[in-house]
């Protein structure tokens, strides 16, 4: 697939990675065209299989502040990728120490939205929660 003329030019003992930042970097409009133009070329060109490549879609979600809507597609592309609901719900942990608690705090009801479990609706059930020490 060419990505633009400026590829040929590069030294056939440069790395894929490499390569593929330099695409990045440059914002090759062929290489996002192909990467964006479907799932399963943007999944093939990452190099990650379906399940970590939906969770670390997962993580750039909560990173952004994504809704509930926009965490849909990405819980049923890691279930579909084999990830349980508590590996999906480890994203969240995972980014704390990178985003902090804010972000991760505001994602985390989106996220189990997403999931199917209502947070405020299970927390006015039961009551406050208990903190759990680590």
């Amino acid at each position: 697939m060419p990505w633009g003329p400026w590829i040929d030019e590069i030294d056939s003992d440069v790395d894929q990675y490499e390569r593929t930042l330099s695409k990045l970097a440059i914002a090759d409009n062929q290489y996002f065209e192909a990467i964006l133009g479907s799932e399963r070329a943007n999944v093939a060109e990452s190099g990650l299989d379906a399940k970590t490549h939906a969770l670390v879609r997962l993580g750039a979600l909560i990173a952004a502040g994504a809704a509930a809507p926009g965490f849909m597609w990405s819980v049923d592309a890691a279930r579909r990728g084999g990830a349980t609901n508590d590996e999906i719900v480890g994203c969240l942990i995972a980014a704390v120490p990178a985003l902090g608690v804010a972000r991760v705090v505001s994602a985390a009801p989106e996220l189990a939205l997403a999931l199917g479990f209502d947070v405020s609706a299970a927390l006015e059930e039961s009551g406050p929660l208990t903190p759990v020490k680590p």
